[in-house]
Protein backbone atom coordinates (compact mmCIF):
# COMPACT_ATOMS: atom_id res chain seq x y z
CA UNK A 1 0.00 0.00 0.00
CA UNK A 2 1.09 3.61 -0.49
CA UNK A 3 2.64 5.30 2.50
CA UNK A 4 -0.34 7.67 2.45
CA UNK A 5 -3.50 7.93 0.39
CA UNK A 6 -7.02 9.40 0.35
CA UNK A 7 -10.29 7.50 0.33
CA UNK A 8 -12.16 10.25 -1.48
CA UNK A 9 -15.70 8.89 -1.36
CA UNK A 10 -17.12 7.77 1.98
CA UNK A 11 -20.10 8.58 4.18
CA UNK A 12 -18.94 9.02 7.78
CA UNK A 13 -22.18 9.48 9.68
CA UNK A 14 -21.07 8.23 13.10
CA UNK A 15 -18.44 9.28 15.62
CA UNK A 16 -17.05 5.77 16.13
CA UNK A 17 -13.28 5.70 16.53
CA UNK A 18 -12.38 2.38 14.93
CA UNK A 19 -12.46 3.65 11.35
CA UNK A 20 -10.39 6.68 12.27
CA UNK A 21 -7.81 4.57 14.07
CA UNK A 22 -7.58 2.38 10.97
CA UNK A 23 -7.09 5.53 8.89
CA UNK A 24 -4.28 6.63 11.19
CA UNK A 25 -2.68 3.20 10.86
CA UNK A 26 -2.69 3.49 7.05
CA UNK A 27 -2.03 7.25 7.02
CA UNK A 28 -5.31 7.70 5.18
CA UNK A 29 -7.54 10.74 4.80
CA UNK A 30 -11.27 10.74 4.02
CA UNK A 31 -13.60 12.78 1.88
CA UNK A 32 -17.02 12.34 3.48
CA UNK A 33 -19.98 13.18 1.26
CA UNK A 34 -23.14 14.48 2.89
CA UNK A 35 -26.18 13.30 0.95
CA UNK A 36 -29.94 13.66 1.36
CA UNK A 37 -30.47 9.89 1.30
CA UNK A 38 -33.77 9.01 3.02
CA UNK A 39 -32.21 6.60 5.53
CA UNK A 40 -29.40 9.03 6.45
CA UNK A 41 -29.68 11.59 9.20
CA UNK A 42 -30.50 15.14 8.09
CA UNK A 43 -27.85 17.10 6.22
CA UNK A 44 -27.41 19.28 9.30
CA UNK A 45 -26.83 16.26 11.54
CA UNK A 46 -24.40 14.72 9.04
CA UNK A 47 -22.46 17.98 9.10
CA UNK A 48 -22.34 18.00 12.90
CA UNK A 49 -20.69 14.57 12.86
CA UNK A 50 -18.07 15.68 10.36
CA UNK A 51 -17.23 18.85 12.25
CA UNK A 52 -16.66 16.79 15.40
CA UNK A 53 -14.47 14.32 13.51
CA UNK A 54 -12.48 17.21 12.06
CA UNK A 55 -11.96 18.62 15.52
CA UNK A 56 -10.80 15.29 16.97
CA UNK A 57 -8.74 14.23 13.94
CA UNK A 58 -7.41 17.44 12.41
CA UNK A 59 -6.43 17.21 8.76
CA UNK A 60 -7.97 13.76 8.30
CA UNK A 61 -11.45 14.57 6.96
CA UNK A 62 -12.81 16.92 4.33
CA UNK A 63 -16.46 16.96 3.39
CA UNK A 64 -18.99 17.78 0.69
CA UNK A 65 -22.28 19.50 1.49
CA UNK A 66 -25.60 19.15 -0.30
CA UNK A 67 -29.10 20.63 -0.36
CA UNK A 68 -32.62 19.29 -0.05
CA UNK A 69 -34.11 18.53 -3.47
CA UNK A 70 -37.37 17.40 -1.86
CA UNK A 71 -38.48 21.05 -1.75
CA UNK A 72 -37.94 21.55 -5.46
CA UNK A 73 -41.52 22.61 -6.22
CA UNK A 74 -41.69 25.34 -3.61
CA UNK A 75 -41.61 28.99 -4.63
CA UNK A 76 -38.28 29.74 -2.96
CA UNK A 77 -36.64 26.42 -3.83
CA UNK A 78 -33.59 27.81 -5.66
CA UNK A 79 -33.05 30.57 -3.11
CA UNK A 80 -33.22 28.10 -0.23
CA UNK A 81 -30.93 25.65 -1.99
CA UNK A 82 -28.32 28.35 -2.52
CA UNK A 83 -28.62 29.33 1.14
CA UNK A 84 -27.99 25.70 2.15
CA UNK A 85 -24.93 25.56 -0.10
CA UNK A 86 -23.57 28.79 1.34
CA UNK A 87 -24.08 27.48 4.86
CA UNK A 88 -22.15 24.31 4.12
CA UNK A 89 -19.30 26.21 2.52
CA UNK A 90 -19.08 28.58 5.49
CA UNK A 91 -18.71 25.55 7.73
CA UNK A 92 -15.80 24.23 5.69
CA UNK A 93 -17.33 22.09 2.93
CA UNK A 94 -15.15 21.88 -0.20
CA UNK A 95 -18.00 21.34 -2.65
CA UNK A 96 -21.64 20.39 -3.13
CA UNK A 97 -23.31 17.17 -4.25
CA UNK A 98 -26.35 16.41 -6.40
CA UNK A 99 -27.81 12.95 -5.95
CA UNK A 100 -29.80 10.43 -7.96
CA UNK A 101 -33.15 11.27 -6.32
CA UNK A 102 -33.50 13.81 -9.12
CA UNK A 103 -34.68 11.67 -12.01
CA UNK A 104 -36.30 9.05 -9.78
CA UNK A 105 -38.36 10.64 -7.00
CA UNK A 106 -40.01 13.89 -8.13
CA UNK A 107 -42.72 14.80 -10.64
CA UNK A 108 -43.81 18.09 -12.14
CA UNK A 109 -47.39 19.34 -12.33
CA UNK A 110 -47.94 17.22 -15.44
CA UNK A 111 -46.74 14.03 -13.81
CA UNK A 112 -43.40 14.00 -15.64
CA UNK A 113 -40.22 13.04 -13.81
CA UNK A 114 -38.08 16.03 -12.85
CA UNK A 115 -34.62 15.56 -14.38
CA UNK A 116 -31.38 17.31 -13.56
CA UNK A 117 -31.56 19.46 -16.72
CA UNK A 118 -34.93 20.92 -15.68
CA UNK A 119 -34.85 24.75 -15.89
CA UNK A 120 -35.90 25.03 -12.24
CA UNK A 121 -32.36 24.03 -11.22
CA UNK A 122 -30.60 26.52 -13.48
CA UNK A 123 -30.29 29.34 -10.90
CA UNK A 124 -28.51 26.89 -8.59
CA UNK A 125 -26.07 25.72 -11.24
CA UNK A 126 -25.51 29.28 -12.36
CA UNK A 127 -24.60 30.22 -8.79
CA UNK A 128 -22.24 27.24 -8.54
CA UNK A 129 -20.56 28.10 -11.84
CA UNK A 130 -20.22 31.83 -11.16
CA UNK A 131 -18.69 31.19 -7.74
CA UNK A 132 -16.35 28.42 -8.91
CA UNK A 133 -17.83 25.89 -6.48
CA UNK A 134 -16.95 22.24 -6.99
CA UNK A 135 -19.97 20.13 -7.95
CA UNK A 136 -20.02 16.36 -7.61
CA UNK A 137 -22.83 14.23 -8.99
CA UNK A 138 -24.37 10.79 -8.82
CA UNK A 139 -27.02 10.60 -11.51
CA UNK A 140 -28.86 7.47 -12.56
CA UNK A 141 -27.77 3.99 -11.50
CA UNK A 142 -25.51 1.30 -12.97
CA UNK A 143 -26.74 0.31 -16.41
CA UNK A 144 -27.44 -3.16 -15.00
CA UNK A 145 -30.42 -1.63 -13.21
CA UNK A 146 -32.21 -1.40 -16.56
CA UNK A 147 -31.26 -4.90 -17.77
CA UNK A 148 -32.93 -8.25 -17.09
CA UNK A 149 -31.23 -10.27 -14.35
CA UNK A 150 -29.64 -12.73 -16.79
CA UNK A 151 -27.97 -9.90 -18.72
CA UNK A 152 -26.45 -8.11 -15.72
CA UNK A 153 -22.68 -8.11 -15.74
CA UNK A 154 -21.86 -8.57 -12.03
CA UNK A 155 -23.42 -10.81 -9.39
CA UNK A 156 -23.57 -8.04 -6.80
CA UNK A 157 -26.07 -6.14 -8.96
CA UNK A 158 -27.92 -9.30 -9.96
CA UNK A 159 -28.38 -10.44 -6.37
CA UNK A 160 -29.41 -7.00 -5.16
CA UNK A 161 -32.06 -6.40 -7.79
CA UNK A 162 -33.36 -9.94 -7.48
CA UNK A 163 -34.00 -9.23 -3.81
CA UNK A 164 -35.27 -5.67 -4.40
CA UNK A 165 -37.41 -5.78 -7.55
CA UNK A 166 -38.98 -2.44 -6.62
CA UNK A 167 -35.65 -0.78 -7.50
CA UNK A 168 -35.09 -2.84 -10.66
CA UNK A 169 -35.79 -0.36 -13.44
CA UNK A 170 -36.16 -3.14 -16.01
CA UNK A 171 -39.41 -3.96 -14.21
CA UNK A 172 -40.44 -0.32 -13.65
CA UNK A 173 -41.15 0.80 -17.18
CA UNK A 174 -42.80 4.10 -16.21
CA UNK A 175 -39.45 5.51 -15.02
CA UNK A 176 -36.94 7.35 -17.25
CA UNK A 177 -34.57 5.09 -19.16
CA UNK A 178 -30.88 4.79 -18.43
CA UNK A 179 -30.13 6.76 -21.59
CA UNK A 180 -32.49 9.55 -20.51
CA UNK A 181 -30.77 9.77 -17.12
CA UNK A 182 -27.35 10.06 -18.71
CA UNK A 183 -28.52 12.54 -21.35
CA UNK A 184 -30.04 14.82 -18.69
CA UNK A 185 -26.71 14.89 -16.84
CA UNK A 186 -24.83 15.62 -20.05
CA UNK A 187 -27.34 18.36 -20.93
CA UNK A 188 -26.68 20.05 -17.61
CA UNK A 189 -22.92 19.97 -18.19
CA UNK A 190 -23.39 21.45 -21.67
CA UNK A 191 -25.45 24.31 -20.24
CA UNK A 192 -22.80 25.05 -17.60
CA UNK A 193 -19.46 24.15 -19.19
CA UNK A 194 -17.36 26.08 -16.66
CA UNK A 195 -18.58 24.07 -13.67
CA UNK A 196 -15.89 21.93 -12.10
CA UNK A 197 -17.70 18.59 -11.90
CA UNK A 198 -16.86 15.13 -10.56
CA UNK A 199 -18.84 12.36 -12.27
CA UNK A 200 -19.06 9.92 -9.38
CA UNK A 201 -19.08 6.16 -9.89
CA UNK A 202 -17.32 6.40 -13.27
CA UNK A 203 -19.98 8.87 -14.43
CA UNK A 204 -22.55 6.07 -13.86
CA UNK A 205 -21.13 4.64 -17.10
CA UNK A 206 -19.17 1.92 -15.31
CA UNK A 207 -19.93 -0.66 -18.01
CA UNK A 208 -17.77 1.05 -20.63
CA UNK A 209 -14.48 2.84 -20.19
CA UNK A 210 -15.03 4.20 -23.70
CA UNK A 211 -18.18 5.99 -22.54
CA UNK A 212 -16.38 7.37 -19.49
CA UNK A 213 -13.53 8.56 -21.70
CA UNK A 214 -16.02 10.26 -24.01
CA UNK A 215 -17.36 12.36 -21.12
CA UNK A 216 -13.88 13.25 -19.94
CA UNK A 217 -13.09 14.42 -23.47
CA UNK A 218 -16.39 16.24 -24.04
CA UNK A 219 -16.31 18.03 -20.67
CA UNK A 220 -12.74 19.12 -19.92
CA UNK A 221 -13.61 20.54 -16.49
CA UNK A 222 -14.63 17.12 -15.20
CA UNK A 223 -13.06 14.28 -13.24
CA UNK A 224 -14.44 10.90 -12.22
CA UNK A 225 -14.11 8.55 -9.28
CA UNK A 226 -14.17 4.76 -9.08
CA UNK A 227 -16.18 4.46 -5.86
CA UNK A 228 -18.16 1.20 -5.67
CA UNK A 229 -17.35 0.54 -9.33
CA UNK A 230 -13.86 -1.00 -9.19
CA UNK A 231 -15.37 -4.40 -9.94
CA UNK A 232 -16.59 -3.07 -13.29
CA UNK A 233 -13.04 -2.05 -14.19
CA UNK A 234 -11.89 -5.49 -13.10
CA UNK A 235 -14.53 -7.16 -15.27
CA UNK A 236 -13.42 -5.16 -18.30
CA UNK A 237 -9.79 -5.93 -17.49
CA UNK A 238 -10.61 -9.65 -17.58
CA UNK A 239 -11.47 -9.36 -21.26
CA UNK A 240 -9.45 -6.32 -22.33
CA UNK A 241 -6.66 -5.72 -19.83
CA UNK A 242 -4.63 -3.41 -22.04
CA UNK A 243 -7.56 -1.07 -22.71
CA UNK A 244 -8.32 -0.62 -19.00
CA UNK A 245 -4.67 -0.04 -18.22
CA UNK A 246 -4.34 2.48 -21.06
CA UNK A 247 -7.50 4.26 -19.85
CA UNK A 248 -6.02 4.69 -16.36
CA UNK A 249 -2.73 5.96 -17.73
CA UNK A 250 -4.31 8.35 -20.25
CA UNK A 251 -6.65 9.88 -17.66
CA UNK A 252 -4.32 9.58 -14.69
CA UNK A 253 -4.89 13.24 -13.78
CA UNK A 254 -8.68 12.86 -13.75
CA UNK A 255 -9.38 9.61 -11.89
CA UNK A 256 -9.93 9.62 -8.12
CA UNK A 257 -9.93 6.65 -5.76
CA UNK A 258 -12.77 6.05 -3.28
CA UNK A 259 -14.68 3.15 -1.74
CA UNK A 260 -18.19 4.52 -1.01
CA UNK A 261 -18.23 2.80 2.38
CA UNK A 262 -21.27 3.92 4.39
CA UNK A 263 -20.77 4.21 8.15
CA UNK A 264 -24.26 4.92 9.46
CA UNK A 265 -24.31 2.77 12.57
CA UNK A 266 -26.04 -0.20 10.93
CA UNK A 267 -22.76 -2.19 10.90
CA UNK A 268 -20.58 -2.61 14.01
CA UNK A 269 -17.71 -0.17 14.14
CA UNK A 270 -15.00 -2.85 14.07
CA UNK A 271 -16.55 -4.35 10.93
CA UNK A 272 -16.53 -0.97 9.22
CA UNK A 273 -12.82 -0.62 9.99
CA UNK A 274 -12.20 -4.14 8.67
CA UNK A 275 -14.19 -3.37 5.52
CA UNK A 276 -12.05 -0.32 4.83
CA UNK A 277 -8.86 -2.31 5.30
CA UNK A 278 -10.01 -5.16 3.06
CA UNK A 279 -11.13 -2.85 0.23
CA UNK A 280 -8.05 -0.63 0.42
CA UNK A 281 -5.67 -3.57 0.05
CA UNK A 282 -7.74 -5.38 -2.59
CA UNK A 283 -8.18 -2.27 -4.71
CA UNK A 284 -4.53 -1.28 -4.38
CA UNK A 285 -3.49 -4.76 -5.53
CA UNK A 286 -5.68 -4.37 -8.62
CA UNK A 287 -4.28 -1.01 -9.65
CA UNK A 288 -0.67 -1.37 -8.52
CA UNK A 289 0.46 -5.01 -8.42
CA UNK A 290 1.18 -7.64 -11.06
CA UNK A 291 -0.96 -10.30 -9.37
CA UNK A 292 -3.71 -12.43 -10.85
CA UNK A 293 -6.89 -11.82 -8.85
CA UNK A 294 -10.50 -12.88 -8.58
CA UNK A 295 -13.44 -10.77 -7.42
CA UNK A 296 -16.61 -11.81 -5.60
CA UNK A 297 -18.81 -9.93 -8.08
CA UNK A 298 -18.14 -12.15 -11.13
CA UNK A 299 -16.54 -15.41 -12.17
CA UNK A 300 -13.07 -15.70 -13.65
CA UNK A 301 -9.61 -14.34 -12.96
CA UNK A 302 -8.05 -11.12 -14.20
CA UNK A 303 -4.63 -9.52 -14.18
CA UNK A 304 -3.87 -6.53 -12.01
CA UNK A 305 -3.06 -3.36 -13.91
CA UNK A 306 0.49 -2.90 -12.59
CA UNK A 307 0.27 0.86 -13.19
CA UNK A 308 3.38 3.03 -12.89
CA UNK A 309 4.02 4.41 -9.42
CA UNK A 310 3.41 8.00 -10.51
CA UNK A 311 -0.03 7.04 -11.86
CA UNK A 312 -0.93 5.23 -8.64
CA UNK A 313 0.07 8.26 -6.58
CA UNK A 314 -2.21 10.50 -8.63
CA UNK A 315 -5.23 8.17 -8.51
CA UNK A 316 -4.88 7.33 -4.82
CA UNK A 317 -3.61 10.64 -3.48
CA UNK A 318 -2.57 13.66 -5.50
CA UNK A 319 -5.72 14.20 -7.56
CA UNK A 320 -8.00 14.10 -4.52
CA UNK A 321 -5.60 16.22 -2.46
CA UNK A 322 -5.71 19.00 -5.05
CA UNK A 323 -9.40 18.87 -5.95
CA UNK A 324 -10.74 18.44 -2.43
CA UNK A 325 -8.30 20.86 -0.81
CA UNK A 326 -6.41 18.51 1.48
CA UNK A 327 -3.14 19.70 2.92
CA UNK A 328 -0.44 17.81 1.04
Amino acid sequence: MLSKFIDAHVHLNTLTEEKMEKALEYDTKFLSINTNIPFFESLEDQEKVILKLQEKYPGRVQYITSFDFRKWGEKDFAENAIAQIKRGLRNGAVGVKIWKDVGFDYHDENGNFVMIDNPIFEPIFKFIQENDILLIGHQGEPRNCWLPLEEMTVDSDRNYFKGHPEYHMYLQTDYPSYEEQMQARDNMLKKFPEIRYIGLHLFSMEWSIDEVAKRLEDFPNTHTDVAERVCHLQLQAKDNWEAVRDFCIKYQDRIIYGTDVIDDGSIPAHQIAEKFETLWNFHYDFFASDKTLTAPEFKGAFKSLNLPKEVIEKIFYTNAAKIYQFNI
